[in-house]
């Protein structure tokens, strides 16, 4: 009876064993599958990281862009404005100056005392605005 008893004891022990080894190995792919689960979702992350920053970037570089058109079309209607005003022909005590860097145009608004003002009012700001189309819009009133 002993001999069962202590055959029986071995028998348990090795079906421990053998189902622990089991269990460990069970656990190990197991790990091994949650680990390589978890980096693919660790590189879908780090893309999708890597594309919201190119985005990024990119639209920064369209509002630095967009910035610097507008800066430099305001450069222009101080360039057009100035000569305006230092031209004997020209009253420019009346006139706006608008630039749109969207369109590439200079706005002439107000009014002058002559038909030739107009013209000369025109001619420098072709002259000051290079590449920017004048849309002359002044109006001759008489003094």
């Amino acid at each position: 009876m002993r001999r069962v008893h202590n055959g029986l004891l071995a028998l348990t022990a090795a079906l421990s064993l053998a189902m622990a080894g089991v269990a460990c190995d069970n656990t190990s792919r197991g790990v091994q599958r949650d680990t390589a689960e978890a980096t693919d979702r660790g590189s879908d992350a780090t893309a999708a990281a890597r594309a919201e920053a190119r985005d990024e970037a990119a639209d920064a570089r369209r509002t630095a862009g967009d910035s610097g058109r507008a800066i430099g079309a305001a450069g222009e209607t101080m360039d057009v404005k100035t000569a305006l005003m230092t031209d004997d022909l020209v009253d420019a005590s009346d006139i706006n100056v608008d630039t749109f860097h969207e369109t590439k145009t200079v706005v002439l608004k107000g009014t002058v005392t002559s038909a030739a003002q107009k013209t000369a009012a025109e001619k420098i700001a072709q002259k000051e605005a290079e590449g920017y189309k004048i849309d002359n819009q002044l109006t001759v009133r008489a003094r």
